[in-house]
């Protein structure tokens, strides 16, 4: 009789830093399959937040997928609070039905509070917890508490658990999905019209964009593009003022500039490999995009999200990897900024070097193998 096949349940919201990491390992999963592993197919469930972004991601997949109610606790205000709690425990009980009905031989989380209350009502089911920033939010520690494994995506992460939970943890780095890996420069310069030739600036600020750098950059747009190509992905909420500003480009500067409100993660890679430069926010995926393809970067953190971006944007910054402005200072610092690395390909090789050294290549096989060790020593406790 052959091994079963793995019950896993996956609880994931959000995109980048929840979702993205998740689908990654699912692919490595899959992959394993592909591979010649005489594993039977691991039979999947995705637990996402009611009316969460992550529903349409999945779901194109093909992956079955449910909702529970879950909210924040830490931050809101008094006036918020009972309501969050009254979801939790709504979560608490709808979680507890999911795994009565799909009875999983392991959990996998990715993060925020949505995984709370399946971490609760799963609590004697072996569980995978990963943490995609250095540093754990308040949620994410919490689950660790739960976790019988805790992979990280870095060394440094370390600094942010407690020693009696060191035994649990391991650095697999931060996952990244095949098609977003399987790049190299001559093509992704064919694939977005870029002339290999003339240094090329990525600027992006999430899936959703970032309104200070957006507005950075296009007040400097005509300079940058009389010495490189910039390639612009802006988000939609600023797409309007975006095209308005490429209108007013001399033709010679327009034919330098590739503006896109999104790019979905196959041509993300091509943007990534492309670059010679990036300007970003200091999201967990900066962590593992940025190293993968050693693409020297500028980090601008999110002033507004307590200081996980920031601890991400100083980890790479004091490996050399990265230089960290505060988005305060963006609007007057950019322009020479970017101008100084351009300049200097000897520094910015030294920074690639340094990101490059930063990479986890196999993060989310390593991950995979880690879930496919709890399921199996469950299976085995049950016989």
């Amino acid at each position: 009789m052959g091994d079963p096949s793995v019950r896993l349940l996956i609880c994931a919201g959000g995109t980048g830093g929840g979702v993205y990491p998740a689908l990654a390992v699912l692919q490595a999963l899959a992959g394993d399959k592909a591979g010649g592993s005489n594993r039977p197919e691991p039979q999947v469930l995705w637990v996402g937040g009611v009316a969460g972004m992550e529903a349409d991601l999945v779901e194109r997949t093909g992956v079955p997928f449910e909702t529970i109610s879950a909210a924040g606790v830490h931050g809101v205000g008094m006036r918020a609070l009972p309501g969050n709690l009254w979801q939790l425990g709504r979560g608490y009980f709808q979680a507890s039905r999911v795994l009565r009905r799909f009875r999983p031989d392991v959990l996998f989380f990715t993060g925020g509070y949505l995984a709370v209350p399946m971490a609760l009502a799963g609590r004697k089911i072996p569980t995978l917890l990963y943490v995609p920033d250095i540093e754990p939010g308040l949620a994410l520690k919490a689950l660790a508490r739960f976790a019988d494994r805790i992979a990280v995506s870095a060394e440094q992460a370390r600094n942010y658990f407690p020693r009696g939970q060191a035994n649990r943890l391991h650095v697999s780095g931060y996952p990244l999905r095949p098609e977003l890996k399987s790049w190299q420069k001559p093509a992704a310069c064919r694939e977005l019209a870029l002339n290999p030739e003339i240094p090329t600036l990525l600027v992006f600020g999430g899936s959703k964009g970032a309104h200070s750098i957006n507005g950075a950059l296009l007040a400097v747009l005509p300079e940058l593009l009389s010495e490189m190509q910039v390639l612009h992905i802006s988000g939609k909420l600023d797409w309007v003022e975006v095209e308005a500003a490429q209108t007013t480009l001399a033709a010679s500067a327009a034919e330098r500039y590739r503006p896109y409100p999104y790019l979905h993660t196959e041509r993300m890679g091509a943007a990534l490999a492309a670059a010679d430069l990036v300007i970003s926010r200091a999201g967990a995926s900066s962590l593992g995009e940025f190293p993968f393809f050693g693409l020297p970067a500028i980090l601008v953190p999110y002033p507004y999200a307590w200081r996980y971006q920031k601890v991400n944007a100083q980890y790479l910054q004091k490996r050399g990897a990265a230089v960290m402005v505060a988005d305060a200072d963006l609007a007057a610092r950019l322009l020479p900024l970017v101008k100084d690395l351009m300049h200097n390909p000897q520094r910015r090789s030294e920074m690639r070097a340094a990101m490059r050294a930063l990479a986890h290549p196999d993060a989310a096989g390593a991950i995979a193998g880690l879930l496919q060790d709890l399921a199996a020593k469950h299976n085995q406790e049950r016989m």
